[in-house]
């Protein structure tokens, strides 16, 4: 060993040790190799996520007749027994299906889905060309099947399968459900309707950064704190909760008080990130883990009406609407959403318009009005987005309008898995 790097030397307690020159200039070399290193690594982990989260891969071709090991799993795959009215109690939604494709194939037509399959690059297979040709080709098959498995076989022979890498990589995907509330409302506030909707701010996009926060445009009780919102209220509900279900939903009928029925639909929000009300009371020890749903939050915050106020002024995203002078929910691309057979997704991986394959638990209504979970394979065209829906592993099932389709939907809380069908070359 050479003594340059090492020289041993006598020092009282008291006293700093002695070091030769040649050796501190040696201890400052190995240091600033060591920095070197460490930054150099430091840039190359960063470097290496930033491509991988800019090449992220969401959907990968797979066999459909060897998908799984489980044979009830393969045997089910794009066996959609609801079509027919095949299944006890059901009655068929061929038609509804039939309608949700003609609204795809109308977007895919327009300039905005040019725009969109534009920027979209996720897949390149997913062109606009081979969607549309994918969607016109699976709605004659749709029209000439007599029953799900003629329509089964079909789609295997005809059609490629795409699977969502899920939120593990391996395919698992989590699945919740959405609808569209039906509430009394009132045009004018009054004693009994005191929480207004908000039509869009004309200058949001000018709003100064960080937006201002829900107690700051809503106040501690739903009630308005700040002048930014004065003069835009489109209707009055009489709940808070109510109100607030109607944000995280997107659009609502409203029943007013003069006896006839208004919609509205999502116009805008703040820029702030979603926060679960639900995961909210789980985190707190309110709800447990598995209990979790949409009538369980409600039925919470029924029993416990103080705590209303504390819990919706965690989500400071602030959603604003437009009256829709009486049409359906509207998705995302602008057409209709169709109850069970539209879904959403996160649009900067998911093919807009596409037809996919849901395989998961759904809640059925059984003859004494439980609702138990089944799990099923149902065809659905992904015409939606929402905020709370990131990333390839979540998509959200929209269930309809009104009570039950909110129970339904609310009782949706599961893994299943996501694919898209993609006509054969």
């Amino acid at each position: 060993m050479s003594t340059d790097y090492f020289i041993p030397v006598l020092h009282s307690p008291l006293s700093p040790p002695v070091r030769s020159p040649r050796l501190i200039l040696s201890m400052k070399r190995f240091i600033y190799v060591c920095l070197a290193v460490t930054v150099t690594l430091a840039l190359a982990l960063s470097l290496a996520t930033s491509r991988a989260e800019e090449t992220l891969i969401p959907l990968e071709q797979v066999n459909m007749a060897s998908e799984a090991g489980d044979d009830d799993f393969v045997d089910l795959l794009g066996f959609d027994d609801q079509l027919w009215g095949e299944a006890v109690g059901e009655t068929g939604d061929r038609a509804a299906l039939q309608t949700a494709i003609a609204y795809s194939l109308n977007y895919l037509q327009t300039s905005e889905a040019a725009a969109d399959y534009a920027n979209y690059d996720a897949i390149p297979a997913f062109t606009r060309d081979r969607v549309y040709r994918t969607l016109a080709r699976f709605q004659q098959l749709l029209a000439d099947s007599t029953s799900a498995a003629e329509l089964q076989a079909s789609v295997r022979q005809a059609f490629d399968l795409y699977r969502s890498i899920g939120v593990d990589g391996q395919g698992t995907v989590q699945f919740t459900g959405y609808f569209e509330p039906i509430y009394a409302a009132s045009r004018t506030p009054t004693a009994e309707f005191r929480y207004p909707l908000y039509a869009l701010p004309p200058d949001l996009n000018r709003w100064t950064q960080p937006h201002p926060t829900r107690r700051q445009l809503e106040g501690s009780h739903g009630q308005p704190a700040l002048r930014l919102l004065q003069g835009l209220e489109l209707v009055w509900l009489r709940d808070r909760l109510e109100a607030y279900l109607v944000q995280v939903q997107g659009s609502a009928q409203l029943q007013l008080t003069d006896g006839t029925i208004m919609s509205v639909g999502y116009a805008g929000r703040t820029d702030y990130p979603y926060v679960s009300v639900g995961r909210e009371l789980v985190n707190d020890g309110k709800i447990a883990e598995a209990e979790l749903s949409l009538p369980a939050v409600i039925d919470y915050f029924r029993q416990h009406p103080a705590e209303v106020d504390h819990y919706i002024l965690r989500n400071n995203r602030f959603i604003f609407f437009r009256e829709t002078t009486g049409s359906p929910a509207i998705g995302s691309l602008g057409v209709p959403v169709t109850p069970e057979r539209s879904i959403a997704t996160d649009k900067s991986l998911m093919p807009p318009g596409a037809l996919a394959l849901i395989q998961t638990q759904i809640p059925y209504s059984e003859p004494n009005g439980t609702l138990t979970p089944r799990l099923v394979s149902r065809y659905v065209l992904d015409q939606d987005t929402g905020g709370a829906i990131r990333g390839p592993g979540r998509v959200d099932i929209f269930m309809g309008s009104g009570e039950q389709a909110g129970d339904r939907a609310g009782l949706i809380n599961g893994p299943g898995q996501l694919y898209y069908l993609l006509l054969k070359r």
